[in-house]
C-alpha cells in the first residue's frame, strides 16, 4: 500500500512540475490532489456501502416472514453504518498521505474519531429504537414497560457519547472528563430532576404492574380520565374520552392516588349499582287480591306460591287470623316491596346482559328523606361503554315503568309544575266554593 501511494505521488508531482509550480510547491500539491482523490473514494465508497446496506439489504428484509429485519431497517440501523465506511477510509488514507504532516494528522485523526464515536452512538439508538418496535409489535399492552428503559439508555449513550467526543476533541482522557463531573454532581441533579424521578417510578410502575399502556386510568387531581396511551420516561400520556390529551409526569402516579380500571376490564364485567327511591307511604301488606294479581307474573309465580304458602302455615299454626287487625300486625304477611324487590332479581336473574356469574344483589338501604332506596348491585356482561349504558338504562327503562303494577310510587321532588298544579286546585276549589255561596244566596 505505501509503495503503491509513493508511486503514485512521485507520478503526480512530476505531472504538477511539468505544469510550471514553484518546486518548493510541487510536494504539496501532489498531496492536495491526491488528498482529493481520497475523499473522492471515500464519498464512492459511502454511496456503495448504502446502496448495498439499505437498498439490497432492504430488500431481503421485505422478502423474509419475520418483522424483526424490517425494524432494524426502518429504524436506520443500516444506514447509519454506512456513515462508518468514509471515515474509516479518510482516516487510514490520512494517516498514509500525510506522514509527513504529524500535527495536521492528528487533527484529522481526532475529528474522524470523534465523528466514528458520534456515528456509532447514532447506531446504538437506531438499534434501540428498533427494539422498541419489535418489543411493541409483539402487542398493544404489557406487563413491563420498555420504553422507559429505553430512553433511559439512549439518554445513557448520548450522554457517554459526548464526554468520549469532547475528550477526543481535547486530547485528554475520557476518564479524566468523568472523574471531573464529580464536581457538577448537584447542576446535573438539578437539570435531570423529572428525568430521575421518571426513571424510577417507571421502574416502580412496572415491576408493580401499576400502568401500562392501554389501562383506562381515572386521577382527578391532573384531570385525566381515559385510556393510557403512551407511558415515557418524564410522562404518562392519557386520552380522555373527550379526546382531549393529559399529560401526567411519571413520578405523579407513585407519590398520588390514583385508579386503574385494569381490573374491570379483565374481570369480564361492569359493575351497575344504581338505586330506584320507593316513596315510603305507598308501601302495604299484600291482600288477597294483590295476591293473585302477582301469581300471574312469570317471574316471581313460585316466589308468591312458596312464600304465601310459608306465611300462611306460619300464621295458622299460631292462631293469627289475617282478617283481625291485631293479627294483621302479629302475623306474617307479604308486602308489596318485598314482592317487588324478589321481582327485580328475578328479572336480573333473566336479564342477558348480567353476568350471572358475578355477584347480583337487589338490597334495601336506609330509607332517607327521598324515601326507601332499592339498590341494584349487578355486572354487565359487555364492558363496552355504549353497550353498558344501553343495557344499564334499558333495565332501569322497565324498573321505573314496572313499579307501579306493584302499588309502588317512585320518589321525585315536588316540581314547579306540580306546585302550579296545586295552586290550580286550590284557585278552582275556591271558585267552586264561593260559586256555591252566591247560588245559596239566590
Amino acid at each position: 500500500m505505501k509503495e503503491l501511494i509513493s508511486s503514485v505521488t512521485t507520478d503526480l508531482t512530476e505531472w504538477v512540475a511539468g505544469l510550471g509550480v514553484a518546486t518548493e510547491w510541487t510536494d504539496a500539491a501532489a498531496t492536495a490532489l491526491l488528498y482529493l482523490g481520497l475523499l473522492a473514494v471515500a464519498m464512492l465508497g459511502h454511496y456503495v456501502a448504502r446502496f448495498l446496506l439499505t437498498r439490497v439489504a432492504a430488500a431481503a428484509a421485505d422478502r423474509t416472514q419475520t418483522t424483526w429485519d424490517d425494524a432494524f431497517v426502518d429504524a436506520g440501523v443500516l444506514r447509519r453504518i454506512a456513515h462508518l465506511v468514509p471515515a474509516l477510509i479518510i482516516q487510514r488514507g490520512s494517516r498514509e498521505l500525510l506522514s509527513q504532516y504529524e500535527d495536521l494528522v492528528g487533527g484529522i485523526d481526532a475529528l474522524i474519531s470523534a465523528y466514528l464515536v458520534l456515528i456509532a452512538v447514532l447506531v446504538v439508538e437506531a438499534l434501540l429504537t428498533a427494539v422498541h418496535t419489535i418489543y411493541d409489535s409483539r402487542g398493544t399492552t404489557h406487563r413491563f414497560e420498555i420504553k422507559t428503559v429505553i430512553q433511559v439508555a439512549k439518554l445513557i449513550s448520548f450522554s457517554l457519547g459526548a464526554v468520549v467526543i469532547v475528550a477526543l476533541l481535547m486530547g485528554r482522557s475520557p476518564v479524566v472528563l468523568l472523574s471531573g463531573l464529580g464536581a457538577f454532581t448537584a447542576i446535573l441533579m438539578l437539570i435531570f430532576r423529572d428525568a430521575i424521578l421518571g426513571f424510577v417510578a417507571g421502574i416502580q410502575l412496572s415491576v408493580n404492574n401499576m400502568v401500562r399502556r392501554g389501562d383506562w386510568i381515572e386521577m382527578p387531581s391532573h384531570g385525566a380520565d381515559g385510556d393510557v396511551i403512551d407511558v415515557s420516561l418524564t410522562t404518562v400520556k392519557v386520552q380522555n374520552w373527550d379526546k382531549t390529551i393529559t399529560t401526567i409526569p411519571t413520578y405523579a402516579l407513585v407519590s398520588e392516588s390514583f385508579k386503574n380500571w385494569r381490573g374491570m376490564s379483565e374481570s369480564g364485567g361492569r359493575r351497575i349499582k344504581r338505586a330506584l327511591y320507593l316513596d315510603v307511604h305507598s308501601i302495604r301488606f299484600c291482600d288477597r287480591e294483590t295476591i293473585d294479581r302477582y301469581l300471574k307474573i312469570a317471574h316471581i309465580r313460585d316466589y308468591v306460591v312458596r312464600l304465601h304458602d310459608e306465611v300462611t302455615e306460619h300464621n295458622r299454626e299460631r292462631g293469627f287470623d289475617s282478617s283481625d287487625l291485631t293479627d294483621l300486625i302479629n302475623g306474617r304477611h307479604l308486602t308489596n316491596v318485598g314482592t317487588f324487590r324478589a321481582y327485580v332479581e328475578a328479572y336480573l336473574r333473566d336479564h342477558p346482559k348480567i353476568h350471572q356469574e358475578m355477584t347480583l344483589m337487589v338490597r334495601q338501604l336506609a330509607p332517607t328523606e327521598h324515601g326507601l332506596p332499592l339498590e341494584i348491585y349487578a355486572f354487565c356482561n359487555d364492558q363496552r361503554w355504549a353497550v353498558y349504558e344501553a343495557a344499564q338504562a334499558d333495565i332501569f327503562d322497565h324498573l321505573l315503568a314496572v313499579a307501579p303494577l306493584f302499588d309502588l310510587r317512585i320518589f321525585q321532588a315536588p316540581s314547579g309544575g306540580d306546585v302550579r298544579g296545586v295552586g290550580e286546585r286550590m284557585a278552582a276549589a275556591r271558585d267552586q266554593q264561593e260559586g256555591d255561596a252566591s247560588g245559596s244566596d239566590d
